[in-house]
């Protein structure tokens, strides 16, 4: 994250069903319901920041706060295009993983507290070799037409940020919404990289 960027004690948030937000990456969103419309007009005039949270798979749709996970990704909106209809298109990126402690806001839309979770990473020789799987299951990806945006590719250029690489090809690569969920909550950074090896390679039939 931007260490420039300093998080809001709260929050608005945006449950979604399928979608969740890691970071680092570049979430494309278009806001259509009246509710996401005020909180996006709230957003803009505060700090340009929301949460996506993934909703839980037998809460579709959303009733409560109780319906979708209370840890997820905080992300800065860093364009933002209205339209005549009143709906918008935006990019979200995001900055940090962050729990809910609690909700000031239920409705139209929830505001949340958030605390920010560290990551717990230990540079060793594991994290360079599982990072470095990492790499080459991409590149056999690669190969099937799957890559990553040219903005975020350059980032795999440094390997030694472990972080971001798993956070990166999570977010781009896992297809299952749950099992992201599952790799943005943990905060062990090898245990990271191996869940996402791990399903890497059951979803693209490639051996870890």
């Amino acid at each position: 994250m931007d260490a420039s960027i300093t998080l809001p004690d709260q929050v608005p948030v945006m449950p979604l069903s399928g979608a969740l937000l890691f970071p680092y990456a570049l979430l494309p969103l278009h806001i259509f319901e009246p509710r996401y419309q005020q909180m996006l007009e709230l957003t803009l005039k505060q700090h340009r920041m929301f949460c996506v949270a993934l909703v839980k798979r037998e809460h579709v749709p959303w009733e409560s706060t109780k319906d979708f996970f209370h840890i997820a990704g905080v992300g800065l909106i860093r364009a933002c295009v209205g339209r005549a209809d009143g709906t918008s298109n935006l990019i979200l990126q995001g900055l940090r993983r962050v729990r809910f402690s609690g909700f000031d806001q239920d409705d139209p839309f929830p505001i949340a507290r958030i605390e920010p979770l560290e990551s717990e990473a230990t540079p060793s020789v594991e994290t360079d070799a599982l990072g470095a799987k990492v790499l080459e299951l991409y590149s056999k990806l690669k190969k099937n037409g799957r890559q990553l945006p040219e903005r975020l590719e350059r980032y795999l250029s440094q390997p030694e940020d472990t972080e971001m690489l798993a956070d990166l090809m999570a977010a781009t690569f896992v297809n299952d919404p749950f099992r992201r969920q599952q790799i943005l909550e943990e905060l062990v950074v090898n245990q990271r990289l191996r869940l996402l090896i791990k399903y890497l390679g059951e979803e693209t039939g490639t051996e870890p």
